[in-house]
């Protein structure tokens, strides 16, 4: 059976029960851990006697530990349940791989076995090993994937995790929360859940978002990089302030402050080129991220190719200086930041 989504699965659960194996991973290991625990527990409210039909093991089991269990007929029930967490299949000796993979083949009608992934990460690509055991849980199972959301995808998942909690939320201000959070769904959902304790019941707004939500350091930064391309000296600095206060490292301060740069430079060049601010993101990795593209057109303003040019290379200038000398990194810093906002008022750092 091909991979199938999340909502594939909804509905084929809908349609009839399950049995077999099932397989939960992907890159949004957050939902596949979210979907896994849902499962087990509408399984475990349906199961007579879960104390017996209810199996757990974790990566410390025995592939004869696990099978044994799965091939042992429930007690008193139709079906019975075993789940097999975050399953190391990477470490597998090969003749514990070969058992693994023969017995995912012969799973019985009576048990439904559930792997999923949340903490170990799934590599079929480079992987020899995982490569085998998603192409046998493919033929012999149903395989349910969980891929990175994207920036519509997340704000219509923060909008529908908001009205769970009976708030409503419109795809702009979700998009305001990603843009200062970021896109990591366990942050988004603390995010959530923290707007509306606040606002209990009714309609979260920007001035809600600003007051309650916490901006983390690659959002502050890429406002410093806002502010610094447009000219603006105290707000440079202010942002600049409040990222040394958060104890942020220099090191990482500058690393996001160089992507911001670089996305304008891309985007700038592929616009002089007849391209779209888009373009870029046919050559280099923006999957997920094409957020940072849209702010890079809107970010650079009136800079140019060769201004831009200019502001990379006193970034990489930082960047040795950090690396190679004993000056303060702060004071590197805050130099940088003069000598970019010179070049961005149109005069020439030397």
């Amino acid at each position: 059976m091909p991979v199938i989504t999340e909502e594939e699965f909804r509905k084929k659960r809908t349609a009839g029960a399950l049995s077999g194996l099932l397989l939960f991973y992907g890159e949004e290991s957050y939902l596949a851990l979210r979907a896994a625990q849902k499962f087990i527990a509408d399984m475990e409210k349906k199961l007579p006697f879960p104390d017996f039909n209810l199996q757990q093991f974790d990566g410390d089991a025995s592939v004869e530990d696990i099978f044994t269990a799965v091939e042992a007929l429930p007690f008193m029930a139709e079906q019975k349940l075993v789940t097999v967490s975050d399953y190391p299949v990477d470490t597998l000796s090969a003749d514990e791989q070969a058992r693994l993979l023969d017995n995912m083949k012969n799973v019985p009608e009576t048990t439904v076995c559930l792997f999923y992934y949340s903490a170990v990460a799934i590599d079929g690509k480079k992987n020899a090993k995982w490569r085998s055991f998603l192409q046998q849980a493919g033929r012999s199972g149903t395989v349910v994937e969980f891929p990175k959301r994207t920036g519509p995808e997340l704000e219509k998942w923060l909008c529908q995790e908001a009205s769970r909690r009976h708030c409503e939320l419109s795809r702009r201000e979700a998009g305001l929360i990603i843009s200062s959070s970021g896109s990591d769904l366990q942050t988004l959902q603390n995010e959530i859940r923290k707007l509306c304790a606040f606002v209990g019941q009714g309609t979260i707004t920007r001035e809600h978002i600003e007051k309650v939500v916490a901006r983390n350091m690659e959002t502050t930064v890429f406002m410093l990089s806002n502010a610094l391309a447009g000219g603006q000296y105290d707000r440079s600095l202010q942002l600049l302030d409040q990222l040394f206060y958060q104890n942020e490292e220099p090191i990482s301060i500058l690393a996001v402050l160089s992507s911001a740069f670089v996305d304008m430079y891309r985007v700038q060049v592929a616009l002089e080129s007849g391209g779209t601010y888009h373009t870029p993101a046919q050559w280099f990795d923006y999957k997920g991220k094409e957020f940072r593209l849209r702010n890079a057109q809107r970010d650079m303003r009136d800079l140019s190719a060769g201004q831009l040019r200019q502001i990379l290379s006193l970034l990489m200038e930082t960047d040795i200086q950090m690396k190679s000398t004993r000056v303060s990194k702060r004071v590197l810093l805050e130099k940088l930041i003069t000598r970019i906002l010179l070049v961005a008022k149109g005069g020439n750092d030397t």
